[in-house]
């Protein structure tokens, strides 16, 4: 069972996705909390695998409390709730550590498969929305790792880990890795671990967004 914690203010949306996730066997609601202040406790009491929660919140919002997650150690995976695709908390979260986004409209069904696949140790976003993402972070003039510091943490790994960065950076899952580096879904996993921890952070987003600051060179472009 994938052990589900929700995080929102509106009642009505709790009980919504409660119900929603009621019908999925292999999910079970275990807290409801209704505001970001207070994650860090019920994380700590309900010990959730992931954390599904909303970006706006009155007293702490969803990025200041997936921050708080980050710290701890062995965070759940978090995907943020969110009305706007373009919002910039959505951003902001990524950076945070959380492992993706869902737009409150989204199909019960989607967001049953998202769940599983942040619980997999994957991201949820697609190839789309990540190069989306990527091309904000371009756009911001203060966002974004300095290219040399960029640089710096990619040189730390291997060419096969490189290649795997590359691929992350390019929006690929993991089976589309699999595919094009001719390798199998479970090496492509842990070399994807490999390059998170060299890098030091939390998602595969946030490894797109290195790559995406890098010089060519340090791509190995």
């Amino acid at each position: 069972m994938i052990r589900v914690m929700l995080v929102d203010d509106d009642p009505l949306v709790r009980s919504g996705l409660r119900m929603l996730l009621g019908g999925a066997e292999e999910i079970e609601v275990v807290a409801e909390v209704d505001d970001g202040d207070g994650v860090l406790a019920a994380v700590d009491r309900h010990r959730p695998d992931v954390v599904l929660m909303d970006v706006r919140m009155p007293r702490l919002d969803g990025v200041s409390a997936a921050d708080l997650l980050a710290r701890q150690p062995a965070p759940p995976a978090v995907l943020m709730l969110t009305t706007f695709d373009a919002d910039d908390l959505v951003l902001r979260a990524l950076r945070a550590g959380a492992a993706g986004f869902l737009l409150k409209d989204t199909p019960p069904a989607e967001i049953v498969r998202a769940i599983e696949t942040v619980y997999a140790g994957d991201s949820m976003l697609s190839p789309t929305v990540t190069r989306r993402l990527i091309d904000l972070v371009a756009a911001e003039s203060e966002a974004g790792t300095p290219r040399a510091d960029a640089d710096r943490l990619l040189a730390a790994l291997s060419p096969r880990e490189l290649e795997v960065a590359r691929a992350v950076g390019r929006g690929l899952s993991n089976a589309d890795i699999s595919a094009e580096l001719h390798l199998s879904v479970a090496t492509v996993k842990a070399h994807v671990s490999k390059v998170m921890e060299k890098l030091g952070v939390e998602n595969r987003v946030q490894v797109a967004l290195l790559i995406r600051d890098a010089s060519p060179a340090g791509v190995g472009g």
